[in-house]
């Protein structure tokens, strides 16, 4: 299935000059979203996932797929005060300023094998960071899967050694 016909693009969104790629398309349509998250899963599926760590908020569309696919556990990646429990963090630079991403304390064990997925790999600061958040609680990471790459923005270099797939590329 060509899920690219199921990407919508936005002009001047959020801001002039972004061309947002929009794909909310792509989940109203059972067939492209069942197929976006097969293919996701895919690669990783003799990894031995243990749990799938998704961003907010249009990671977790797809990360609990995934980790239904992959019989592994979710971990819920979010902003700040937004968690209930106890959290690590992580500050991470952006272009212009700094951002903070957290998880749960306890959301994994030292070792466990953890996927990271996001709709959108772009710049790659926040999928850098949630790698590092990762490690640093003891995970490892076997990878990152996106639905979409936006190729010009270069973020696959801030991943560098790292598995990362994407179903879509914009270059």
């Amino acid at each position: 299935m060509d899920l690219s016909r199921f990407i919508r693009d936005i002009p001047g969104f959020p801001k002039p000059g972004i061309l947002f790629k929009d794909i909310t398309p792509l989940l109203k349509d059972p067939a492209a979203l069942r197929t976006a998250a097969d293919v996701m899963a895919a690669p990783f599926a003799s990894r031995s996932v243990r749990r799938v760590a998704a961003l907010e908020a249009r990671g977790f569309l797809f990360g609990t797929l995934v980790a239904e696919r992959l019989a592994a556990g979710f971990i819920p990646i979010r902003k700040p005060g937004k968690l209930p429990f106890r959290t690590t963090s992580l500050e991470y630079a952006l272009e212009y300023g700094t951002d903070r991403i957290e998880m749960h304390e306890d959301a994994l064990e030292p070792g466990e094998s953890v996927l990271i997925v996001d709709d959108v790999l772009a710049t790659g600061g926040t999928a850098a960071a949630a790698v590092a958040l990762v490690e640093r609680a003891g995970g490892k990471v076997v990878g990152l899967s996106f639905l979409i790459e936006l190729a010009f923005l270069h973020g696959r270099e801030r991943i560098a050694g790292h598995d990362a797939r994407a179903i879509l590329r914009y270059d």
